[in-house]
């Protein structure tokens, strides 16, 4: 068998957002899929391998490298690759560029939890944080909420100006604080480890959508957000054991595993609130990336 290859401007010449979100709530109305993470660490840099089989859809596995330190090398701070295998007979059917799968995978999975759970006529989206993930998260949430208008925050500003000049039609915020109380969703895409968003800047009816965080002792919002919010996940079994964002209040008595509400594989759960603050904490996972996968290879003409 002739195994795909997949680059990453032809694969994604085709694809669609909106269209992505549909292609991953389909994929959660199939048999639930097996999954197995693990994950190495040393120091600040991680080996994520994720691998995940759906009946009658196949499997996948991802392997990602995340090294911080690359990003001064002027080089990329991930990287990685993913492999698809035959559901019947398990052959090696395609291999997808990484960054490809990633950008789509990331972006798409928060932007189906923002859909479900966000005001549908929000008009103001906030993001925190101006790395690789933001200009994906830009492009995504321009789809979904295209009556919003965008702005971006960033620890160091100048990385949040030239986002913004870069996209065009993103503003710069330059007072968090400020910021979180003024916007309808607000999105993190950030590698802190400390928390960067408070509770007391929150206000009903917003939704809160956590990107960034995939460590354990990773977080980018304090315990009163977790307290005052309405919690929900992509996926259990990739968050609630690996994510300091979950894992670490939930052995502190903060929240406690009832608190959250559902995953994807009860998104008939997922709606939006105006009492409260909705929270979706994106933890990923080789099932999303094998839904991602499989929308990309249908799209994609060799």
């Amino acid at each position: 068998m002739k195994v795909l290859q997949i680059p990453f401007e032809e694969g994604q010449a085709n694809l669609d957002w909106l269209e992505l979100t549909q292609a991953l709530a389909a994929g959660h109305t199939r048999p639930k899929a097996e999954i197995q993470d693990s994950f190495l660490y040393r120091g600040k840099d991680t080996l994520l391998s994720r691998a995940a089989w759906i009946d009658g859809l196949g499997l996948a596995v991802k392997s990602a490298t995340v090294f911080p330190g690359n990003a001064e090398k002027g080089q990329p701070p991930i990287n990685g690759s993913v492999s698809l295998f035959d559901d019947k007979d398990g052959q090696f059917t395609a291999l997808l560029d990484f960054h490809l799968v990633t950008k789509w995978k990331t972006a798409g999975d928060s932007l189906l939890g923002a859909l479900r759970l966000a005001n549908p006529d929000s008009q103001s989206v906030l993001i925190v944080g101006a790395g690789p993930v933001a200009t994906s998260l830009c492009e995504a949430f321009s789809a979904g909420f295209p009556k919003a208008q965008l702005s971006v925050w960033n620890r160091t500003t100048a990385k949040a100006e030239a986002l913004a000049h870069e996209m065009g039609h993103v503003d710069v915020a330059y007072d968090l604080a400020e910021a979180v109380q003024q916007a309808d969703i607000v999105l993190t895409a950030t590698m802190s480890t400390e928390p960067v968003i408070k509770g007391e800047w929150l206000r009903p009816g917003q939704h809160l959508n956590l990107i960034g965080a995939y460590r354990p002792d990773m977080r980018e919002v304090d315990d009163a957000v977790l307290r005052r919010s309405a919690i929900y996940v992509d996926s259990f079994e990739s968050t609630v054991e690996h994510i300091g964002e979950i894992k670490t209040p939930i052995a502190e008595g903060v929240i406690s595993r009832s608190d959250l509400i559902a995953d994807f594989y009860g998104l008939d759960q997922f709606r939006p609130d105006p009492s409260t603050v909705t929270l979706f904490k994106n933890g990923g996972g080789a099932h999303l990336d094998l839904m991602t996968s499989h929308y990309i290879q249908s799209k994609f003409a060799p």
